[in-house]
């Protein structure tokens, strides 16, 4: 069987060494490079010619996992190798983000090493790769309608969104502040939080502020 060619992708050294020698125990799997930033992941894949790129979404420095992925994913026609995710996040944003860019499976580094290998291989081929947890996020995700919100609740929710206080939500939609509190009860009760933090974080998750 030949075996999958792998570029690593992240910006921590020691989970890179980790991973190659974890993934050198594996049979069928061939580590051919690793890349400490998006940057050098793209050169390294056009030159290596991978069949999977094992993608961090958070690296310090420079162009971040998901924008990588979408040019990894976007150049070559489709003949680019496959991306695989593997991360510490397990937000609806960041599945969400990472999915829509063209990732073929969203993997949490809790994984256990089995599943690691044959979510390499499934890559390889295709087919969708999923942590246990994210794939149960995306269930919960399609199986719950996003909560609908009026125009004012939406104003009001991208105005909290910029850091504004219920006089400054006023005064820029020139209704009163009692008027702005019982919004925001509103706002809380179909986000299902109690603080205006919880209500900004829901918001970006399900993607209600664009």
């Amino acid at each position: 069987m030949t075996p999958v060619r792998l570029l690593l992708c992240d910006d921590h050294a020691v989970v890179r060494a980790g991973l190659r020698a974890l993934l050198s125990s594996a049979d069928g799997i061939e580590v051919v490079g690793e890349a400490a930033t998006g940057e050098e992941a793209l050169a390294m894949a056009a030159r290596l010619s991978p069949d999977v790129v094992l993608m961090d979404l958070q690296l310090d420095d420079g162009m971040d996992g998901v924008t990588a992925t979408r040019r990894l994913t976007a150049e070559g026609g489709g003949t680019g190798p496959r991306v695989l995710v593997l991360t510490m996040f397990d937000t609806d944003a960041d599945i969400t983000r990472a999915i829509e860019a063209g990732a073929t499976g969203y993997l949490l580094k809790a994984e256990h090493p089995d599943e690691l290998f044959t979510a390499i291989h499934h890559a390889a081929s295709g087919r969708t790769a999923l942590s246990a947890p994210v794939a149960d996020r995306l269930m919960t995700r399609l199986r719950s309608p996003r909560p609908t919100l009026s125009p004012r609740e939406h104003e009001i929710l991208g105005q909290l969104a910029r850091g504004s206080g219920n006089r400054e939500i006023a005064r820029a939609l020139f209704i009163s502040e009692a008027t702005v509190k019982t919004h925001l009860g509103r706002i809380y009760g179909k986000l299902g939080v109690e603080t205006r933090a919880g209500a900004v974080a829901v918001a970006k998750e399900r993607r209600l502020l664009e």
